[in-house]
């Protein structure tokens, strides 16, 4: 890793992510929203709102998940993050988030909810570091990280991309 990446890690504390890359939860709301007012998707209670750091390098990618919620993406510094999705009737996208505004990236960028999406850092770049905010508030059991297998039996047009950003 480069001096840059173990700095980052060191002083904001991440820690490895199931997905891939590296993360902190650095932010969980008091305020709880109840399950009975909540979608039939969600197992149970959820705090309001919910957020974290993501670190990614050029040597590991965020796999193809999902979750139940939508996701707002902001980027803080490095290089351009690739985000590819698929939504539920196998339309494939991705977004660039970054500062590169002429070349169509944002700084801003919100993954529906239910959307499989992937991400990795631009080709030729070293780390992206970005924050994620989710709400109604990320819970792991919101979370479905699907085998490779799994994934390109739905969507089978889209095999190489799945084969090369899934881990199972």
């Amino acid at each position: 890793m480069s001096n840059r990446i173990e700095e980052l890690v060191q002083h904001l504390e991440l820690k490895p992510h199931p997905e891939g890359g590296f993360y902190k939860e650095t932010y969980r709301s008091d305020g709880v929203i109840s399950k009975s007012e909540l979608s039939e998707e969600f197992s149970g209670d959820r705090n309001y709102c919910t957020g974290i750091y993501f670190l990614l390098t050029d040597s590991t990618f965020s796999a193809f998940h999902k979750i139940n919620q939508d996701e707002i993406w902001h980027f803080y510094e490095g290089d351009s993050l690739r985000v590819h999705m698929i939504d539920a009737k196998g339309n494939y996208t991705f977004k660039d988030i970054g500062l590169n505004l002429e070349q169509g990236e944002s700084p801003q960028f919100t993954v529906p909810a239910g959307v499989w999406f992937a991400s990795e850092v631009a080709k030729g770049g070293t780390y992206s570091l970005v924050g994620c905010t989710v709400s109604p508030g990320f819970d792991f059991d919101d979370f479905e990280l699907p085998t490779q297998e799994k994934l390109i039996s739905l969507f089978p047009e889209h095999s190489k991309i799945i084969t090369r950003l899934t881990r199972l």
